[in-house]
């Protein structure tokens, strides 16, 4: 992870990750999954992975993974895509974006 990305991480701001776990969930789960996008690839030997593409907060993230857990789906992986671009803007810009 480069220095720029760390930076750009906070708790408030949203980022694009990218979730694989076993299994096949279909299209049916975007909103179940907060309306990421859900890819299902098949492997040799006829396994199947699922990957959850889209923008969280760290609160949603967190949301996301407790409820792939409560399937009973291990985690293959969490990754950050992409951090915001927003890097200036404090919390309470967030909560009151009507003042500076």
């Amino acid at each position: 992870m480069t220095k720029e990305l760390r930076q750009r991480l906070t708790l408030y701001h949203q980022v694009t990750y990218q979730i694989k776990v076993p299994g096949e969930l279909g299209e049916n789960w975007s909103d179940w999954a907060g309306g990421m996008t859900i890819t299902v690839d098949s492997e040799s030997g006829g396994t199947s992975i699922t990957t959850l593409t889209g923008t969280l907060d760290q609160a949603a993230l967190q949301g996301l993974l407790r409820r792939l857990y409560s399937l009973g789906l291990p985690l293959i992986s969490a990754i950050c895509v992409e951090a915001g671009v927003n890097t200036t803007t404090t919390k309470r810009e967030n909560e009151n974006p009507g003042t500076k």
